[in-house]
């Protein structure tokens, strides 16, 4: 076995050792269980020898009584180590759960850009499940088998060393099956569960998408997809059992042949009188006592194959490095002012792709600064940048003259408020999806920042109002009420710094002016950031920054940037215009309902 393989083995073993009193109960029932079966042949065969030969009633009574008494103590041995090795198995996969969980939560975005969330649900579930069943239950029962075998060879040595070398060779030749069994399985087992994870990837994907596979009528499409794929697994599994049905046999056939030898060679002596008729009963139960275990060792061999492979799957994700690393000596802010300056920074992302090229800016307390550009210019990259889901290639992102890598990550981030561009809504109540960045919130600061966010009167239409369940992922509310919940929940928040990433793309500009009204006073004292294509938000941002390839080619006020003659001028004549137009229009409309209301 590799270096590598006992690596995960002794690595999987090192879930066990906070447990150990568990352990030792565990295992030293195992052991005394052990210890009794190869008792049990030295017993029937005094009771034979002692009694059957000799007509003595007394030795046979005392062979019962005693067995019986090892029955009852094997008894509890057996509940004792079936539960402790069950606990142990549920246990230290609890850890093992919770440290992948806990990996996966902090890898940064770079790392969940690239990962398949079907695979990584793959690991948690049935990688971790696998690998919890032979760290308690398998180790041990593999544990066993070993342990008895070699028991039954020293028994068998003590009892006749002449006879017991007749099926040395039929038993060392079952173990090194049993070891070329499991070296061959593993790496088989490692592809399947590899296998199992693109499978859990593509059911993922198609049934999150199940709305664009309906409407495009592409359902024969998936099912196809899904189909090869299942295929490839089902190929995998079928050379797996078709590899354990040839050994299996294989495996009962060398006891069988032990017994054949021992009485091939064994029963001339009992009737020569070398040997008793004990002696060769001993002799045969010591082999026949291998069955079961060796049996089993197929399974136990089968298990520790796949765990091995399901856990180098784990571990692969707990190993894996985290490139936004907190320095030693990180300080932690308090009560920020705000500023954002980002100095001459450069990102890369992945294989060399340059994403942004010398970006330089500030942000003073209070500003809005707007982010325009086509798609794949960089505006999002820019604001992921601020709260450190990145950090940049080059250059320096300072808040509060800091640079935000010698800032503790969490104190960074619960001063930054952020509603993302699809806004992810969690399958819990309205009231607890905006309350998730303050859960200690009361009811009065929920229902304020809902109404600040325009979202009170949609919320109250429902029939249960802010207990109302949004549903997975939000799929009961119009993509409007999902955008102001958000906002409700970021304005909650009460951030320093405020980065709406196109937040506004899912309402109508009627409902947008609505909110820019409510954000307008709540942006006081905030610095914030939006990525927007709307007039509105652009005419009240105290600097705009165009972008175009990474890089930032215009900046200044709407009435500066428009006055440029430039590039952002020929986004306003292309895509800005009609918005204004439209707005100009509807003003008088809302002056007479304005009027209407007094």
């Amino acid at each position: 076995m590799s270096s590598e393989r006992l690596g995960i083995y002794r690595r999987l073993a090192g879930y066990l050792r906070p447990y150990w009193r568990q352990m030792i109960l565990a295992y030293g029932a195992m052991l005394l269980a052990m210890l009794l079966n190869l008792a049990v042949p030295q017993v029937v065969k005094q009771a034979i020898d002692n009694g059957l030969a000799s007509g003595q009633a007394s030795a046979l009574i005392a062979a019962s009584a005693l067995i019986l008494g090892i029955a009852v103590v094997r008894a509890v041995m057996g509940f004792l180590q079936r539960f402790f090795g069950e606990w142990l198995s549920n246990r230290t996969g609890y850890d093992l759960r919770n440290q992948f969980y806990h990996s996966v939560g902090n890898l940064p975005f770079a790392f969940h850009d690239k990962a398949r969330i079907g695979d990584l649900m793959s690991r948690a579930t049935g990688d971790i499940s696998e690998t919890e069943r032979f760290v308690g239950v398998g180790l041990m029962d593999l544990l066993s088998t070993v342990l008895l075998l070699v028991g039954v060879i020293v028994a068998m040595v003590w009892e006749d060393a002449g006879l017991a070398l007749w099926v040395l060779g039929p038993l060392t030749v079952l173990v090194a099956a049993a070891t070329r069994f499991g070296t061959t399985m593993r790496p088989l087992f490692k592809k399947i569960q590899d296998q199992m994870g693109v499978l859990a990837s593509v059911m993922q994907e198609s049934l999150t998408g199940i709305g664009v596979v309906k409407a495009f009528a592409r359902e024969p499409y998936e099912f196809a997809k899904f189909d090869h794929e299942n295929d490839k697994w089902f190929v995998m599994r079928y050379r797996a059992v078709h590899m354990w049905a040839d050994y299996w046999p294989f495996f009962t056939f060398m006891l069988a042949l032990c017994v054949l030898l021992l009485l091939w060679f064994g029963g001339p002596q009992v009737i020569a009188g070398e040997i008793t008729v004990g002696t060769l009963y001993a002799m045969i139960s010591y082999v026949l006592m291998l069955n079961a275990p060796v049996a089993h060792m197929g399974f136990a061999v089968n298990l520790a194959a796949t765990a091995g492979a399901s856990a180098s799957r784990v571990f692969a994700i707990i190993d894996t490095p985290n490139e936004i690393e907190e320095a030693p000596t990180a300080v932690t802010f308090t009560a920020p002012k705000g500023e954002v300056r980002f100095d001459n920074v450069s990102f890369t992302y992945g294989q060399g792709r340059s994403i942004l090229h010398q970006i330089n800016f500030v942000a003073r307390p209070g500003e809005v600064v707007a982010l325009i550009g086509p798609t794949g210019s960089g505006k999002s990259t820019i604001t992921n940048l601020i709260p450190r889901f990145y950090d940049p290639t080059a250059g320096r992102v300072l808040v509060d003259g800091h640079d935000i890598r010698q800032v503790q990550l969490k104190s960074l981030r619960s001063h930054i408020g952020i509603v993302l561009q699809e806004p992810f809504l969690f399958s819990a109540s309205v009231a607890e999806n905006i309350a998730y960045g303050r859960p200690e919130a009361s009811m009065e600061e929920i229902i304020a920042a809902a109404t600040a966010a325009k979202a009170h009167e949609f919320i109250l239409s429902f029939p249960a109002g802010y207990t109302t369940k949004v549903g997975e992922r939000g799929v009961t509310l119009s993509g409007g009420q999902k955008q102001r919940i958000a906002i409700a929940r970021a304005l909650l928040y009460d951030p320093r710094i405020l980065i709406l990433d196109d937040s506004t793309s899912s309402v109508d500009t009627e409902t947008e002016h609505i909110i820019q009204q409510a954000l307008a006073v709540l942006m006081q004292g905030r610095t914030t950031f939006v990525i927007a294509q709307r007039l509105l938000t652009l005419k009240r941002a105290d600097q705009i920054l165009v972008l175009d390839q990474g890089r930032i080619i215009e900046r200044g006020t709407h009435d500066e940037l428009l006055a440029h003659n430039g590039h952002y001028r020929m986004i306003y004549d292309l895509q800005l215009r009609d918005q204004e137009e439209f707005l100009a229009r509807q003003e008088p409309v809302r002056q007479a309902e304005a009027v209407r209301g007094r």
